[in-house]
């Protein structure tokens, strides 16, 4: 098993992570933290016994300092856990110094759990390439190993029709709505066709990000309303 740190301050978000991992075989939660302190002090503790973390969900965001640091912290552990770095953070600079700092990958939010499973299945792919404690690799052993982190974009289901970016801009319209909206609302909101908007939010629904409401209303034919989790 995968010995997995949820470090995430949002609680809702913190708990999506771990009924994400839930839904995967070969992973176990060792603890959720919502600080930087809190996450250094499990991480540390685990590593002096014989069950140390092996990979750390990293939100780069944290309430007491950011994830970078933190991540430069983690790296003076032995063994020293791995990282990913999830985030909304789309800045340039911050992904070249979460990768700097030891980062994997990096997963940005809002994001679904077909994308989320990618990640993590192509992690373990990564570690079972390269076990711990084995003699040192070639290079080609070390290649390939480094091959599975890739994720490769023809695997990803995207609707006909639809621009990059349109499913997070769709998912994050879900999160901001208190009341959950409609595909008519998204297809308003993000300037794409009914259709495309449907098409997206069945699929976040199928990946278990959103649920599903019937809206009856007073009259007319009932509308299908997607609230975030």
């Amino acid at each position: 098993m995968i010995t997995v740190l949820i470090v995430e301050d949002e609680p809702l978000i913190a708990e999506a992570h771990r009924t994400y991992l839930g839904r995967l075989s070969g992973f176990s939660v060792s603890a959720v933290a919502h600080t930087a302190r809190d996450a250094m002090r499990h991480a540390s503790g685990a590593a002096a016994t014989d069950n140390p973390i092996d990979l750390v969900l990293l939100d780069i965001g944290l309430p007491d300092a950011d994830g970078i640091s933190l991540a430069n912290a983690l790296s003076s552990l032995l063994p020293t856990p791995d990282i990913i770095a999830i985030t909304s953070e789309r800045d340039l600079e911050m992904v070249r110094a979460a990768v700097g700092h030891g980062a994997l990958a990096y997963l940005l939010k809002p994001f679904t759990f077909a994308a989320f499973r990618d990640r993590l299945e192509a992690y373990r792919r990564y570690r079972e390439a390269l076990p711990a404690g084995t003699q040192a690799a070639s290079q080609a052993e070390v290649d390939r190993a480094l091959a599975e982190l890739r994720i490769n974009p023809a695997r990803a289901t995207t609707p006909k029709g639809a621009a990059p970016g349109t499913n997070d801009e769709i998912a994050r319209a879900v999160r901001d709505s208190e009341d959950g909206v409609t595909a008519d609302d998204v297809a308003k909101q993000v300037a794409v066709s009914r259709v495309t908007a449907w098409r997206y939010l069945e699929r976040l629904a199928d990946d278990g990000v959103v649920t599903r409401h019937t809206d009856y209303g007073k009259a007319g034919r009932p509308k299908t309303r997607y609230q975030w989790r």
